[in-house]
């Protein structure tokens, strides 16, 4: 349990707190929507919520720019870019996070050319671990400074500071076409290449006990392909971008998913049918999601270099998790998999370091930006720095059934 909540108003109260924290030896840790359910956020600091710091501050139509606050939630950033007519390139399956917080943890949702939501991430502010104000990518001082600060802000876990500030790269606001088609899961993995390289949005759940598959595909109106699922349609709606790609999610439910190089992954899904099939079908009712993310640059982001599968699997919240989770997370490492970082895993740096090319340079940013640790917490720290022999115990905290 945190020791205490604070609520800043503005930029200033930021660097306050973070000057307190430092001087008293103190954790802080930054509190977004509350939708990831890694130990992200446990602490027995303080907790910082920036609920306060939400609205669009500017928009550059002419330069496809839009300057954020970092407690903007993306329901209510998609209208507010809608009323300057700009959108978010994309959004994630749900828009209930907090902005600033989608970025830090690689949010992302599916299409083959598009990127995580941190991608859209061009400039901005942060507060670092010694209180200062620091100018990052198109916000930077320095008009010689190379991107690697920005790459490393891009997907950080909030561990190199409090964002106060987004730079976002946006488009002229636009419409999609959403159709939901239920078919057998046979026929998606034979027309799989086809449908990801034909449609802007397109992803899949997988239903264990039916052998079904409710493929989703988003569209500009007009650019629908032609290839479409044999079976029944289910949904069929066009409108605004921000309200047609998320999706609402009324039960709760626990999920861990791995991030796999996309030439691969279709034979990762393949293996995780088969012992879902085998090991767990009886005890599992609930979906598995396949969806697709363009590679980028960040240095911790899930899909740093490689066209990415992402594989998700999900279950209801108010049975064990354990058993499965554990089972099936081996098989995905295998394929060089890399966990999202604001979902379920068991991942510590020892393990996470050969995935990432830039690791060491992440590292020495959060030294820097953060000499004294003022934003670690157990979890970050068997995540980021590990220990020589084992893992930190705080990582088996995350297996533990609620």
């Amino acid at each position: 349990m945190p020791e205490a909540w604070h609520y800043p108003a503005d930029e200033v109260d930021v660097a306050r707190l973070v000057r307190q924290a430092r001087s008293g030896g103190q954790a802080l840790r930054p509190l977004g929507s509350g939708h990831s359910s890694s130990a992200l956020v446990a602490t027995d600091g303080a907790l910082v919520s920036l609920d306060r710091l939400s609205g669009v501050v500017s928009t550059d139509p002419h330069r496809g720019l839009a300057t954020v606050l970092p407690g903007t939630g993306l329901a209510d950033l998609g209208s507010a870019l809608a009323e300057a007519g700009l959108g978010l390139e994309n959004f994630g399956d749900v828009d209930y996070q907090a902005i600033a917080g989608a970025i830090a943890t690689g949010t992302h949702g599916t299409g083959r050319d598009l990127g995580n939501l941190s991608s859209m991430l061009v400039g901005g502010r942060l507060v670092s671990g010694t209180g200062e104000v620091v100018r990052f990518g198109t916000e930077s001082d320095d008009s010689d400074s190379d991107d690697s600060l920005l790459r490393a802000v891009q997907v950080s876990l909030g561990s190199l500071g409090f964002l106060t500030s987004l730079t976002l790269q946006v488009r002229p606001a636009y419409e999609l076409r959403r159709t939901n088609w239920m078919t057998h899961i046979d026929w998606v993995l034979e027309h799989y290449a086809e449908l990801v390289a034909s449609n802007r949005n397109m992803d899949f759940y997988w239903y264990p006990r039916s052998d079904l598959a409710q493929v989703r595909m988003l569209n500009e109106p007009g650019q629908e392909p032609d290839l479409l699922p044999p079976g029944r349609l289910k949904r069929d709606e066009t409108g605004p971008s921000y309200e047609i790609i998320p999706n609402r999610r009324e039960i709760p439910f626990e999920e861990m998913e791995y991030m796999i190089p996309l030439d691969t992954g279709l034979e990762a899904f393949r293996q995780v049918r088969q012992r879902v099939r085998e090991r767990h079908r009886d005890r599992v009712g609930w979906r598995v999601l396949v969806r697709t993310i363009a590679p980028d640059r960040g240095m911790l982001s899930t899909a740093n270099g490689r066209p990415t599968m992402t594989i998700a699997l999900l279950h209801n919240a108010t049975l064990p998790y354990r058993d499965y989770f554990s089972d099936m997370e081996p098989l995905l490492r295998g394929f060089e998999g890399r966990p999202h970082w604001g979902k379920k895993h068991s991942a510590t740096a020892e393990r996470l370091a050969p995935l990432y090319p830039e690791w060491e340079e992440f590292g020495r940013w959060r030294r820097e930006l953060d000499p004294d640790g003022v934003f670690l917490n157990d979890h970050l720290r068997a995540l980021l720095i590990g220990t020589p022999s084992s893992p930190s115990a705080s990582a088996a905290e995350i297996w533990k059934e609620r």
